[in-house]
């Protein structure tokens, strides 16, 4: 992803996005494919970062930022913020589910957003490339979603156009109703994240119809989960053609699906591998448990790469569940892994800084301070009559329902 390299990327676009599901690229770890997948998780940390989750904020829930510029202000790295422009935000609705006694109330929170390459992106990376990026677990009701681990069928949503796979596809019933849940209550989910996504990446296909495109859907914990619904039913329904007709060729979609959740049973597995042009890619630290969640009933899908963030010299050993499962631990981890050989190895130029943004991972000997990143002043603002007042978010595309 980075331009230190696009030459390769956009002449190997199709390989590294497992046109061959990454036969020779993961052990040892391709280097243009490690630069790829670390892109694709800024642009997955960007919801994180961007997301406003002080509850003392009127404007809790929200998008701290405006969709102008989003992936600069959300300090996404220069290249990948030059790479992309968000075309629209959503929204989902969590606390939804099916069990009345346990889900008593819902919410409606900022969910993530859809980008599509920028010419300059074009360029850099081949084709133009249009991305779904969903935020993890934030909100109390979401985390009540990722408990509702039962097993419901799909049908709904996947095996459009006839198709009636066996066995059927059942998923986790909590994350397919944050992926299809509307609340006519909320001014931003009136349509479910689902539908919201649909309209955007038609109108995206459609406008680009002409030009070599490519859908990259991505989410870390909870967002990869979804992410993994959302790749399968764009595939399903035929949302990747370029075109209206049915006839229209279809675009490689592909999941990048970091620190995953198991989504669905073994239903849900054959119909994902029977897919035309769907792969998935699945980021796995061998020390985090949540992709091992639900425990029974459930089956991965997609190709694993495992790294091991215990290996990295810079990391405190022998760290803790909200390490292994950062984030930014993650990119560190990519960044290093050195697969089957052993060791660890920084194989692109990645500030280890950063792993220390939202958890305290690093050794002691890097004076980097844990949990660093926070907003200047608390979002207070000094306006020009020299009162403080709370500038907590921009205001386009912003807002929360709970």
């Amino acid at each position: 992803m980075s331009t230190a390299a696009p030459r390769s990327i956009a002449k190997r676009w199709r390989e590294l996005h497992g046109e061959d599901h990454w036969k020779g690229l993961l052990d040892p770890l391709d280097v243009d494919l490690r630069r790829s997948i670390i892109g694709y998780g800024e642009l997955a940390q960007a919801t994180n970062d961007a997301f406003i989750r002080e509850t003392w904020s009127p404007h809790a829930g929200a998008c701290r930022y405006s969709r102008d510029r989003f992936l600069e202000k959300a300090e996404a790295s220069d290249q990948v913020a030059g790479l992309y422009e968000v075309t629209a935000f959503f929204y989902a609705t969590a606390g939804a589910g099916g069990v009345p006694a346990l889900f008593v109330a819902r919410e409606s929170n900022w969910m993530g957003y859809v980008a599509a390459a920028t010419d300059a992106g074009v360029a850099a990376l081949g084709r133009r490339d249009v991305v779904v990026a969903w935020r993890g677990t934030v909100r109390p009701m979401e985390w009540l979603n990722d408990l509702d681990c039962t097993l419901v069928s799909a049908a709904g949503v996947l095996g459009a156009g006839g198709r009636s796979p066996s066995p059927a596809p059942r998923v986790h019933r909590g994350w397919l109703s944050i992926y299809t849940t509307s609340d006519p209550a909320s001014k931003y989910s009136k349509l479910s994240a689902r539908e919201q996504i649909w309209h955007e990446i038609k109108r995206l296909m459609d406008k680009y119809k002409d030009e070599e495109t490519s859908i990259t859907v991505v989410g870390h914990s909870l967002g990869a989960a979804v992410a993994t619904l959302t790749a399968a039913d764009i595939v399903s329904n035929g949302l990747n053609r370029r075109g209206s007709d049915d006839q229209c060729p279809a675009c490689p979609v592909t999941a990048v699906a970091i620190a995953c959740p198991r989504v669905g049973d073994s239903g849900f597995k054959k119909l994902f591998d029977d897919l035309p042009g769907l792969r998935m890619l699945r980021v796995r630290n061998w020390p985090d448990v949540v992709p091992r969640y639900p425990p029974m009933g459930y089956a991965d899908v997609g190709v694993e790469l495992p790294i091991d963030t215990g290996r990295s010299p810079y990391l405190k050993s022998p760290g803790n569940q909200a390490v292994w499962h950062s984030l930014e631990c993650y990119l560190h981890g990519v960044a290093g892994a050195q697969g089957k050989r052993g060791g660890f190895k920084l194989e692109v130029d990645r500030d280890v800084a950063l792993v220390n943004k939202n958890v305290d991972a690093l050794k002691d000997e890097y004076h980097v301070p844990p949990s660093w990143s926070v907003q200047r002043n608390t979002g207070m603002a000094r306006g020009a009559d020299g009162h403080w007042k709370l500038m907590d978010y921009e205001g386009e595309g912003s807002g929360s329902n709970n």
